[in-house]
């Protein structure tokens, strides 16, 4: 039997051709008032910022806080955009002189959009600008700028296995209740065994909320693996240690249908990277999401020894061209946005795109675990900012925020 496709003839679509080129020609050049619907959804869903208002703050621990946000009608946003579990928000804040943008996961379920209000956590990072301010300085009522939710961090069933195990690490465990919530609620449908990896009980997050999701939903198994904690304090259920590949064998299913979904800390990343290849399953059901920023890129091992620590970047946007200089263990995005230059950006880990920018001149090192970038973009001398750390003098054409 010949193919479909193959049997189809182009001459049948001729006249459709001729018929929409002659309503091309009669129709009006005026744009109709009012919008369509499909423009109408995609401005629900993917608006170019929102304006948020703090509502309420939660204490999940010393150095970590849930902060509530709401629609802040007096500045135009009325509803906010729904999400897929393990989407992420990006902050917009100025921090003293300095624009900067960071990406947080949300924290709470699909269904809290629709009514009214998302979640972000944030847990303070030592020297961290942005999470050292919104820890000091939001309150109720603090008016908060943010993006659409991005991001690739989430459940597809044509792509992920019936059962995710989910490795948590530190405020990497903010997608995962998202996620646990979806299942709960039946946004979502696969089986949630989460290996969460904490120092001590103390430093557990969403420690009642994940008991309460596990009681409530048999699709959901938590794990807590504590590693500081003696075996003698160890509370039922928990594991002593780290998180290696004998640990998720151990929660696998029987039939050893499973994905991996990964959030913590760089050093867990760099850890757990060894720890799947000996699962043995397909890479394709290894999830990793973000870490943020890299820091300390000479920690790498295939980082350059002869690096200045000084280093000048000059800097077009548009009309404008500044030279500035910075740190060589900063990126070029820091380097940018610690002398008062703005960089449009939103993940940080070199995924998004955002930052896509023309390395004109000079030599940059971007670790290969967040090389993101397309074989194009290698040829043509295109970096993203936010994960290259220059080695020499730069001079590099960047995008204008809009």
């Amino acid at each position: 039997m010949a193919s479909p496709i193959k049997s189809l003839s182009a001459r049948k679509f001729l006249p459709m051709l001729g018929n929409r080129q002659s309503r091309f020609k009669s129709g009006s050049p005026e744009v109709p008032e009012g919008t369509d619907s499909a423009r109408a959804l995609a401005a629900a869903l993917h608006p170019v910022r929102q304006y948020l208002k703090v509502a309420e703050i939660i204490e999940r621990s010393a150095d970590c806080k849930s902060f509530r946000l709401v629609p802040d009608t007096e500045k135009g946003t009325e509803k906010l955009a729904y999400f897929g579990a393990g989407k992420y928000l990006t902050v917009f804040e100025n921090v003293g002189s300095i624009p900067l943008s960071r990406a947080y996961s949300i924290s709470s379920s699909p269904k809290n959009s629709l009514e009214g209000f998302y979640e972000l956590t944030v847990k303070r990072v030592d020297g961290g600008l942005m999470s050292n301010h919104i820890l000091s300085n939001w309150a109720v009522g603090t008016c908060v700028e943010v993006s659409a939710p991005s991001g690739n961090f989430e459940y597809q069933p044509l792509r992920d296995a019936g059962t995710v195990i989910c490795l948590a690490g530190g405020s990497g465990i903010t997608p995962f209740v998202s996620m646990a919530n979806a299942v709960c609620d039946g946004d979502e449908d696969f089986n949630l065994v989460l290996l969460y990896g904490s120092r001590d009980p103390a430093n557990i997050l969403f420690k009642d909320e994940l008991e309460a999701l596990e009681k409530k939903c048999g699709k959901i198994k938590v794990v807590h693996v504590l590693s500081d904690t003696a075996e003698e304090e160890m509370p039922a259920g928990a594991e002593k240690g780290f998180i290696t590949a004998d640990l998720i064998k151990k929660y696998a299913p029987d039939n050893g249908d499973y994905s991996v979904f990964i959030c913590g800390p760089q050093q867990m990343y760099e850890f757990l990277e060894k720890e799947t290849d000996k699962l043995g399953i397909e890479r394709k059901f290894i999830r990793r999401e973000m870490f943020g920023e890299l820091h300390n890129p000479s920690s790498q091992a295939d980082y350059p020894s002869d690096v200045p620590e000084e280093v000048k970047i000059t800097v077009t946007i548009q009309d404008e061209t500044r030279t500035v200089t910075g740190n060589s263990c900063d990126s070029v995005m820091q380097i940018l946005e610690k002398n008062g230059i703005a960089v449009p950006s939103r993940c940080r880990s070199g995924e998004c795109g955002f930052c896509h920018s023309h390395l004109i001149s000079g030599e940059v090192y971007i670790p290969k675990q967040i090389d993101y970038r397309r074989l194009a973009d290698k040829d043509f001398g295109c970096i993203h900012p936010c994960c290259s750390f220059p080695l020499t003098d730069l001079e590099i054409n960047v995008p204008a925020v809009r």
